[in-house]
């Protein structure tokens, strides 16, 4: 599948095409979405340029991924997609500039194109090029890194504050513990992807701003080209420091769930001591010995039970005088 935009007035339309092999000759804008075959051979008669395929993409290495290729520019990025599920992944999208036209490869939905496309679809600057609309998609890229990692900050504050809440009562709630690690996990997940989206676009923008030296770039551009170079490298910071945070929070979660099982250790040790020596009376006066003159006591067994209540308060105050209750 792919979609064709061409300007229109002050807008971006999607043009309706309904043979691959007769496409648009003012088409700006060619976004190919799992394309086949055939949508591939259209794009590259159109702009002259090869389409990469899905294995191309998945390459890691820089020079399979921002390279010059008869005049065109590939860039291959890491984006993020599904973010707002529990299952957030990554994906590879290659944006290719040829001439003046843009072409986008990828194989999974981004929300950035939706968004660039609506914001396009209702205004654009006049004259609209393929690198204008480069440069609205990695921008819309950005903001969206940004706001991923605002949320996960926001989410790691409310972890943090329920484990270090000093009036907050967790004792033995295992369940409670087993849902922070898991949502302290889910989001350590989604910054890691963060950050390697962001790494991706970093690389990707400084290829951009090395190659267009030789083009005839408007200064507004450029200096857009710079302001996203400085957004990048801060919010790749930001997502080393919510690393952190989360490691961080990570072994405080582990500590607590620690000090919860030695509590309970300490419980079961201090039952045993405080019932040692009634155990102990008990057991000799449990024996089944003919000759025990306590036997004859007529006051005998309300005295054993007086001195196993006395041998079991006597080691929980001292454990009390002590504090370590």
């Amino acid at each position: 599948m792919f979609s064709v935009y061409v300007p229109s007035e002050v807008s971006l339309k999607k043009a309706p095409v309904t043979d691959a092999s007769a496409l648009p000759e003012n088409a700006v804008w060619v976004d190919l979405v799992n394309p086949s075959g055939a949508e591939d051979r259209a794009v590259e008669k159109l702009a002259g340029i090869a389409v990469p395929t899905r294995e191309d993409m998945q390459e890691i290495e820089i020079s399979s991924r921002l390279y010059i290729e008869n005049g065109a520019r590939y860039m291959t990025a890491t984006l993020m997609c599904h973010s707002d599920t529990d299952m957030p992944r990554t994906t590879a999208v290659t944006f290719i500039l040829a001439g003046h036209r843009l072409v986008t490869v990828r194989y999974d939905q981004p929300r950035p194109f939706a968004v660039v496309e609506a914001k396009l679809a209702r205004n654009c600057a006049p004259g609209i090029t393929g690198e204008m609309v480069l440069m609205e998609l990695l921008d819309a890229v950005i903001d969206r890194c940004a706001d991923i990692l605002e949320r996960v900050g926001a989410d790691i504050d409310q972890v943090s504050h329920e484990i270090f809440e000093p009036n907050n009562e967790r004792h033995g709630h295992a369940k409670q513990y087993s849902q922070i690690l898991i949502a302290i996990g889910r989001k350590g997940d989604l910054t890691s992807k963060v950050r390697e989206s962001l790494v991706s676009i970093g690389r990707l923008v400084t290829f951009l701003s090395a190659v267009v030296e030789g083009v005839k770039w408007s200064k507004d551009m450029r200096e857009q080209l710079k302001t996203m170079q400085r957004d990048v490298a801060s919010l790749t910071d930001h997502a080393s420091y919510l690393a952190g945070k989360i490691t961080f929070v990570l072994d405080a979660m582990l500590g607590v769930v620690n000090l919860e099982q030695n509590n309970i250790i300490k419980l079961f040790s201090v039952m045993a001591v405080v019932l040692m020596p009634p155990t102990l009376i008990a057991s000799i006066y449990g024996m089944n010995f003919k000759m025990m003159p306590e036997l004859e006591w007529a006051h005998g067994y309300p005295m054993a039970l007086v001195l196993m209540l006395i041998c079991a308060i006597v080691p929980y105050g001292i454990f009390k005088w002590k504090k370590w209750l």
